[in-house]
């Protein structure tokens, strides 16, 4: 006999509604938050024959694959990958029309026909068919797919199904005559060559061709947010699509991939064009919805941040966000899977979320690439998720104090380049993806990131130019993060003013990392306020137009501005490196560091004043890195970081990071300074060039979420916390001068809810079963000599529900010990003192 279960699951795939009082939906929970939208991106590469059945086979198939992740979701979309996005700038009108569509592997836009040339040709000088016979579509041959993809995703998953089109700027998925042969004029970006890649706010030289927008022809001088605004709405409306996708920083300035643009061309920053760029960047919004008023966009952005493509390029988040454009804000990017760039992705992600048009948001996740014979899963993540836990274990907090989690995924994608869509793909990724959704954070994590989102664009088009400051506080946070600083949660400086007036205690338990406010800002205001009522908080970047009240809260002063390189001398404990030392010499190049160092401690006799780093050159010292608290601000502390963005611009499209061997990092000393909060974060390793782990750690439902990436796994990481030594759930530590020390896989994801203060010895915790119809949850801690454990048990557990035994067993009639509750600093803990042997903790 089917369980009823069975039966609804049953029913769910033939299409059958089911009467009951209990909806699926109450049976099947995805605790947390449940995706609004799950996106499936595809090419059309799996529609390998156009034949009808055919192709209804593949679209049940795509469905069939990702329904333990779609049923997760309110709503599915599929966001087809046809063409480059040429196939609607060539679109005429007629449903007979032959479609130009991606069926290359490589690009398909160069000098050398598709198949032709030596070689030694690789694919991004030369394209190939993707089998030997590609299918021919026409404009109703795509309609006829994308109807089918709606009924066969309704029918297996009984939802609301949406098809998305896309648009690329680039030449890599199609062959285009538009672009690279008709109206080369469009062309701006050199992200893949000299002027490879649209301009949003080119203009067009007119034609004769008919397009179904321009049914005699393109008028001169138009703009090409008119021109593309007006094909979308013929092309999205006549082929059936819900929504598009704009790809690789269209509609995000002109250069998408590069830390060079419009305004920076990597010698020095041009603060006049700004103004104009601006007004270009929203033009084009303004005119491609004036023209499409109705689809939604959704929106890849570029490679970095905000805050750099607002210096570098004049793109204004700000005034595109709230400019009712019903967009979505970029994701993630894809690029950390290509080179190994976490901080990069983070630090983009965090800064684009930090306001966002309408509190939703997207993580994307890169499986396959239809397009260039790679497969992310596979080949460059080796089936290792660090690139599905680290992103998802970022929130952002919004001005009421909600931890938002994003409300769309997007899987890219899941068919590779030759048209298949190995089942074994899904079947491995989605268990990650739906764990880390599980331990999804509910609170602020224990290092919270101010954005100065408005005070960036504030700074942009001041009278002052601040386009180098801006720049650099996101790459100096960037390599912080590489460095291994675990920074994933984000707020706006305006959201957090809010916050703390509503709940001043909500920032209780975490250290919030700011730049230096401006003199007399609202946000000076706040961060003296918060620092002065018990508020711990970092401060970085440069201090050139700081404010009185700051600088004595910070005893700071400025004096003459030094550049170059410097003797560096620290006064922190350091990481353990085996042979070669980290160098005692750094650069600091003003350029990429928002100036040159200009901070000193202004009273040294302040004895609530401590110094833990300066930077000496010729005679002349600076202060660069400090701490301060006073009896009066009861527990509050400031530590400041003027920072040096150990990185220059050598032709490569991100920031090079400086030689670690020979120049000292300067983002590092954001994980050392966390020491002053009682966070030891280090690392053992055989040199300063052996990269170090990537780390984050959220919390969710009172429990401490530990995510990394170790690209070396010789590294053994030291962690300790104000908490006590982190005792990872499922994992032994040796305990070395009251740190827990492991050593991590490439990829790992664990939960902490014992933190345990202990000297030394070798400490295990690990699951076990109930055994008790009142228990939830068994936990066993080993290896404990005289010490205090603290206990971090699910939020709403009391002490009167806490159970705790020392050296027993089931059925747990004896040995059983008081918990009492811990520091309130500390939240909702418990601790159990002087253990020796084993506890185990229940509730």
């Amino acid at each position: 006999m089917k369980t009823f279960l069975q039966c609804l699951c049953l029913a769910c795939l033939c299409g059958v509604t089911v009467n009951s009082t209990v909806s699926a939906q109450q049976i099947v929970t995805l605790k947390g938050q449940p995706f609004q939208n799950v996106t499936l991106e595809a090419s059309l590469k799996p529609f390998k024959k156009n034949d009808k059945a055919y192709i209804r086979a593949v679209a049940q198939e795509m469905f069939t694959q990702w329904q333990s992740l779609l049923r997760h979701a309110d709503t599915i979309s599929v966001m087809l990958w046809a063409s480059d996005g040429s196939e609607i700038l060539q679109y005429t009108g007629r449903p007979e029309q032959q479609l130009e569509w991606a069926r290359y592997m490589g690009n398909p836009n160069t000098e050398h026909a598709v198949g032709s040339g030596p070689d030694s040709l690789s694919l991004h000088e030369r394209a190939y068919y993707y089998i030997e016979k590609p299918p021919v579509f026409s404009y109703s041959d795509l309609r006829f797919i994308i109807q089918t993809l709606k009924d066969a995703g309704h029918r297996i998953t009984g939802k609301v199904i949406r098809i998305g089109a896309t648009f690329d700027p680039g030449p890599e998925f199609a062959h285009s005559d538009f672009k690279y042969k008709n109206h080369p004029e469009v062309l701006g970006g050199n992200a893949m060559g000299k002027k490879s890649f649209v301009s949003c706010y080119a203009v067009l030289k007119g034609d004769k061709m008919a397009y179904a927008g321009f049914p005699r022809g393109i008028p001169d001088n138009t703009p090409f947010g008119v021109f593309f605004g007006r094909q979308c709405r013929h092309f999205l409306t006549d082929m059936g699509y819900d929504f598009i996708w704009f790809s690789n920083g269209i509609g995000y300035g002109m250069e998408a991939w590069s830390s060079s643009g419009v305004l920076f061309d990597g010698k020095k920053f041009d603060a006049g064009k700004l103004s104009e760029v601006r007004s270009k960047i929203l033009e084009f919004w303004q005119l491609f919805r004036k023209e499409c008023p109705t689809f939604q966009i959704q929106t890849r952005g570029t490679n970095l941040s905000a805050g750099i493509d607002l210096a570098r390029d004049g793109v204004d988040l700000k005034d595109i966000y709230s400019g009712g454009f019903n967009i979505m804000p970029p994701p993630n990017s894809p690029w950390a899977a290509l080179d190994g760039d976490y901080g990069m992705e983070l630090v983009g992600y965090m800064s684009r979320i930090a306001e966002v048009p309408d509190n939703r948001y997207l993580f994307r996740y890169y499986v396959h690439d239809p397009w260039w014979v790679n497969s992310p899963w596979f080949d460059r993540y080796g089936g290792e998720p660090h690139d599905i836990y680290l992103p998802m274990s970022v929130s952002r907090i919004d001005a009421k104090g909600n931890v938002s989690l994003p409300a769309y995924l997007n899987i890219l994608s899941i068919d590779n380049s030759y048209g298949d869509m190995p089942v074994q793909a899904a079947d491995e990724v989605i268990p990650h993806i739906l764990r880390a959704r599980y331990d999804a954070p509910t609170a602020p994590g224990p290092l919270v990131w101010v954005y100065p989102f408005e005070e960036y664009h504030e700074w942009a088009g001041g009278k002052d130019n601040r386009l180098p400051e801006i720049y650099f506080g996101d790459w100096f946070m960037r390599q912080g993060i590489n460095e291994g600083l675990p920074l994933n949660t984000i707020i706006s400086t305006s959201s957090f003013r809010q916050v703390i007036t509503q709940k001043p205690g909500f920032f209780q338990q975490s250290v919030l990392v700011s730049v230096v406010p401006s003199a007399g800002s609202p946000l000076e205001k706040a961060l003296i306020s918060f620092v002065e009522t018990g508020g711990q908080l970092v401060v970085y970047g440069p201090a050139d137009h700081i404010g009185s009240a700051f600088a004595r809260l910070l005893n700071l002063d400025n004096i003459r501005p030094l550049d170059g390189v410097f003797s560096l001398s620290t006064h922190f404990e350091n990481d353990r490196l085996e042979q070669q030392q980290y160098p005692d010499s750094i650069l600091h190049r003003a350029l990429f560091c928002g100036g040159g160092i200009s901070t000193v401690i202004s009273n040294k006799a302040d004895t609530s004043t401590k110094i833990l780093a300066t930077m000496a050159q010729a005679g002349n010292s600076r202060d660069v890195v400090w701490t301060r608290s006073t009896p009066a601000w009861n527990g509050g502390r400031v530590v400041y970081i003027r920072g040096t963005n150990s990185s220059s611009s050598k032709g490569s499209k991100l920031l090079t990071p400086d030689n670690p061997g020979q120049w000292f990092t300067g983002p590092l000393l954001l994980r050392y300074a966390m020491q002053e909060f009682g966070y030891r974060l280090l690392v053992q390793k055989q040199s300063p060039g052996v990269k170090a782990p990537v780390l984050t750690i959220s919390r969710s439902n009172n429990a401490f979420y530990f995510s990394g990436f170790t690209p070396n796994t010789t590294v053994k990481q030291f962690l300790k916390f104000p908490e006590g030594a982190p005792i990872l759930t499922g994992y032994e530590t040796t305990l070395h001068n009251g740190s827990a020390s492991y050593s991590f896989p490439p990829a790992w994801h664990k939960e902490c809810r014992i933190f345990v203060t202990q000297q030394e010895g070798i400490v295990s915790c690990r699951e076990t079963y109930s055994g008790d119809r009142d228990i939830r949850r068994r936990i066993r801690i080993n290896g404990l000599r005289h010490a205090t454990v603290r206990i971090f048990p699910d939020n709403d557990i009391t002490a009167e529900e806490l159970r705790a035994y020392i050296n027993s067993a089931y059925p747990w009639k004896t040995g059983k010990v008081v918990v009492r509750k811990g520091d309130a600093r500390f939240g909702n803990n418990f601790i159990v003192e002087n253990v020796n042997g084993e506890l185990a903790i229940a509730w």
